[in-house]
């Protein structure tokens, strides 16, 4: 198809002038369809000139469309309900309740075990008597308690190197607080 009639395919289309047609046309490298994009955007086409067919009326393409996007909204609203909301709430409160089941806190003192219970009972303990357990699981480090965590499947810190770390720092506080007063009692 040579340049003239792509212009009369676009002038016939569009309803735009010749000179708007061999413009568009320029612009667009020679594709009819960019051309008549542009001449859209450009707001050039002769809206009365243009003629449309249909096998359905105006008011019942309006209204499939109407129908499908409210089908659509329904579709994508419904996805984020109420009850969808506590469903996942309760699927991660399982989890949670799960995994502080199944990993449990160890408390031993010179390699032997002291206490072995479910990480659910300390911190339900901390819940209940915070500023008892809170001091005295300080308090158990100067005494040379060790404190670890075992069942943990995938930890991003390292909590028993740190109980570890916290271990040793408070013998050591002792150990050198021990010395300075001149009692080497171990």
């Amino acid at each position: 198809m040579d340049k003239l009639e792509k212009v009369e395919k676009i002038r016939q289309k569009t309803g735009a002038s010749y000179t708007d047609a061999v413009q568009a046309l320029d612009i667009c490298n020679g594709d009819i369809l960019d051309a008549i994009v542009y001449l859209e955007q450009e707001g050039k086409i002769n809206e009365q000139n243009v003629a449309r067919f249909s096998s359905t009326s105006d008011e019942e393409k309006t209204s499939d469309t109407l129908a499908s996007a409210t089908a659509e909204y329904d579709k994508s609203s419904s996805k984020t309900t109420v009850g969808d909301g506590v469903d996942s709430f309760v699927a991660w409160a399982k989890k949670v309740f799960k995994k502080s089941v199944d990993t449990t806190f160890t408390v031993t003192k010179k390699g032997k075990e002291v206490i072995h219970v479910p990480v659910l009972v300390l911190v339900i303990a901390l819940i209940f008597a915070f500023y008892v357990v809170l001091p005295v699981l300080v308090i158990g480090l100067f005494f040379e308690f060790r404190y670890h965590f075992e069942g943990v499947d995938k930890v991003t810190l390292d909590v028993n190197g740190f109980c570890d770390r916290a271990a040793d720092g408070a013998v050591n506080m002792r150990n050198s607080a021990t010395e300075a007063s001149g009692n080497d009692v171990k």
